[in-house]
């Protein structure tokens, strides 16, 4: 333990300058889940018990918990904590009001997940109410119920609790639990790799040559690249977790230098908050050790409703040493049949009937037929992979 905390201390600060960790083990732990079933209850949807496990590895840090009215509301006005350090999404636990009023300021309640487990402990310091309206037009930019995230929203309950946690059982993910790693393990990684410069990419989405050739154009400039998907809970329509997964580790396989790209899950929960979550991303990835992180033109945008670049063009509004991770932009790219090479708006001059751009719809529309994505567009092992997927869904 000693070698890996000394690891620890020659990586890039977390946010915040350390590095939390409110994960119960051993003796502590079984204290705990001796004395939980004497505390009031609350049961946890997916997204929450995420967060919980976000904050408790440290993913989250510096929060040791579910965000009191005073940081709550400088997020939301601000995109800073009551202390001024940048942070740009709430991270909160809402409870209905005839559940608040049985909850004591002061006691431990049990943290549940929908199949009784006990998944942790909320030390309640705060109970209180919010707008969810105002919320929306910070956060989301917008009230639309057809926002993913504002639907969210106008479903949680009417009062939020805060106060710091402590995490007590965690969720096994299945497929890709062996690609979990925790902020403390990737950065003893990245140490023992030799990397001290790491550019980190989120994606929630498989990896099209679009993608695979900004990660490429990052790796040339850094040590080391962090392939780091979203397996949290994701909209409806976005591909499963496992199939993203197998797009990944064929791409690994056949195309990326194996000594310099690690691949490791997030199970962080999509926000579609745009320009906030682009920083929110960033600062997360800092957490786990990483020194650069990829930005696109629309970086964790859904529908039409951020404008094109507003992620990366808020990056502004916060000074280098505040969010500190260097952000890398780029432009949006495709194959250029004229140039016979990826390029990119910046690179290009040729007309949109060279490039081959496909929309998401007509994507979808391939794969439910059984034909190949354009070879200029994704890798044939992604094709197959995902025609395959579709073809077992129907």
């Amino acid at each position: 333990m000693k070698t890996l905390e000394k690891e620890i201390v020659h990586s890039i600060l977390p946010h915040g300058g350390r590095l939390i960790n409110r994960v119960l083990e051993g003796e502590q732990r079984q204290n705990a889940l001796d004395r939980i079933e004497r505390m009031e209850r609350i049961y946890l949807n997916n997204r929450e018990i995420s967060d919980l496990e976000m904050i408790a590895v440290g993913a989250f840090s510096p929060l040791e918990g579910f965000m009191g009215r005073e940081d709550y509301e400088s997020v939301i006005y601000r995109m800073r904590l009551a202390n001024g350090l940048p942070w740009t999404i709430p991270i909160t636990l809402s409870v209905s009001k005839e559940k608040a009023d049985t909850l004591k300021i002061g006691e431990e309640v049990a943290l549940y997940s929908q199949t009784e487990v006990p998944v942790g402990i909320l030390h309640l310091q705060e109970k209180y109410t919010y707008d969810k309206e105002i919320e929306a037009k910070h956060v989301f930019l917008t009230t639309e119920l057809k926002h993913p995230g504002v639907a969210y929203l106008y479903e949680m309950k009417e009062i939020l609790l805060g106060g710091r946690i402590t995490l007590l059982n965690r969720i096994n993910y299945d497929y890709y639990d062996k690609y979990r790693l925790d902020p403390k393990e990737t950065r003893y990684l990245f140490r023992y790799k030799g990397w001290h410069r790491v550019v980190a990419f989120q994606t929630r989405n498989p990896i099209h040559r679009a993608h695979e050739y900004i990660q490429k154009c990052a790796l040339e400039t850094v040590d080391g690249l962090l392939i780091h998907p979203l397996v949290g809970e994701t909209k409806g329509d976005d591909i499963p977790a496992e199939i993203r997964m197998k797009c990944y580790l064929a791409l690994i396989e056949n195309y990326y230098p194996k000594d310099r790209v690690l691949l490791a899950v997030f199970p962080a929960a999509m926000r579609y908050a745009g320009p906030r979550e682009a920083i929110f991303h960033a600062l997360v990835r800092k957490n786990y050790g990483c020194t650069h992180f990829i930005v696109g033109r629309d970086h964790a945008g859904v529908g039409n409703y951020y404008g094109t670049y507003d992620a990366q063009k808020i990056f502004s509004r916060f000074g280098k040493d505040e969010i500190g991770i260097t952000p890398v932009f780029f432009d949006h790219t495709f194959y250029c049949r004229r140039c016979g090479h990826m390029a990119s708006e910046k690179t290009c001059v040729h007309s949109d009937e060279h490039r081959v751009i496909l929309s998401g719809t007509k994507v979808r529309e391939m794969l439910r037929a059984g034909e190949m994505l354009p070879d200029e567009f994704t890798r044939r092992e992604v094709s197959k992979i995902l025609i395959e997927a579709y073809r077992e869904t129907k």
